[in-house]
């Protein structure tokens, strides 16, 4: 019954936010890889997209377009990052800043490793004062999926639950990199095919929420896995399926007009035919 009720309020949440997508944010960020550090420091950061869910307008904060700017050549890159990135998250904390009462929708950015946590750690160490966006701000629409849908909404693949629904729901993902592509080409200081895959992560992640919020997101899971065996489970599906819903609704007036009918009608039956009776009776 927990599950239901968090499913509830996930989904309370979500109706929420869909009455002011304008004042939704959806973020990703592209990082140097976790797995080729050698000194004990934390990733770097390459790219943030940011896209406002109403008008799918997206600012984007990235190191090669701060270095294009300086007259930095991408091969020179390498020899100004601290500089490059400091303006970069300079640039990302002014933008969330002013957007403080903004939603946040996010795709697993919770801790250090990866997360809002890990920028912010980043731009202290290149000596910024980060500004935190409040918890009750954020939502993280691989956990939200879990609530609604539950862990088996979609399998982990190759590369993990958030490219296997993407390809399930056929939706583009032209330019996007897998975790290994990322960390080859920041490897090869492809900055631009890093940035362009973030660009497109983050158009995915708006696809899902759009289709998370107008319920027709294709999932892996099972009635069961979603709702449960619970007599209310039968409840929840209803009201989350509106044919059903309307169905209901109809064998309801069906119901209802038919025990009208026999109550005003069919009674007056049995009178009419014993009429009927007494008129053909023989003399």
């Amino acid at each position: 019954m927990f599950k239901l009720e968090q499913r509830k309020n996930t989904l309370e949440k979500f109706n929420k936010i869909s009455n002011s997508l304008e004042h939704v944010l959806l973020i990703h960020y592209s990082c140097e890889s976790f797995f080729n550090i050698q000194d004990g420091r934390t990733p770097r950061i390459t790219s943030i997209a940011i896209q406002n869910a109403k008008t799918s307008q997206t600012e984007s904060f990235s190191i090669h377009k701060i270095a294009e700017i300086d007259h930095i050549s991408v091969h020179e890159i390498k020899n100004h990052y601290d500089e490059l990135e400091k303006k970069m998250l300079d640039e990302y904390f002014e933008y969330i800043q002013k957007r403080d009462q903004y939603t946040f929708v996010h795709w697993n950015m919770r801790d250090i490793n990866y997360g809002f946590s890990a920028i912010e750690h980043r731009y202290q160490v290149l000596g910024g004062i980060p500004f935190k966006i409040a918890d009750d701000k954020k939502i993280d629409l691989a956990i939200a999926l879990i609530d609604i849908y539950s862990k088996k909404y979609s399998g982990h693949g190759e590369f993990g639950r958030f490219y296997n629904l993407i390809k399930i729901n056929d939706i583009t993902d032209r330019g996007m990199l897998n975790g290994k592509q990322e960390a080859e080409a920041f490897e090869h200081a492809n900055y631009i095919a890093l940035h362009q895959s973030t660009l497109r992560k983050v158009n995915c992640l708006s696809d899902v929420l759009y289709k998370t919020l107008d319920k027709s997101l294709v999932t892996e899971a099972s009635f069961k896995d979603i709702y449960g065996i619970y007599p209310k489970a039968f409840v929840e599906y209803i009201k989350d399926h509106w044919i059903w819903s309307l169905l209901v609704m109809l064998i309801i007036l069906f119901g209802f007009s038919t025990n009208l009918f026999n109550t005003f009608f069919k009674q007056e039956q049995p009178n009419e035919y014993n009429k009927t009776l007494e008129r053909n009776k023989l003399p």
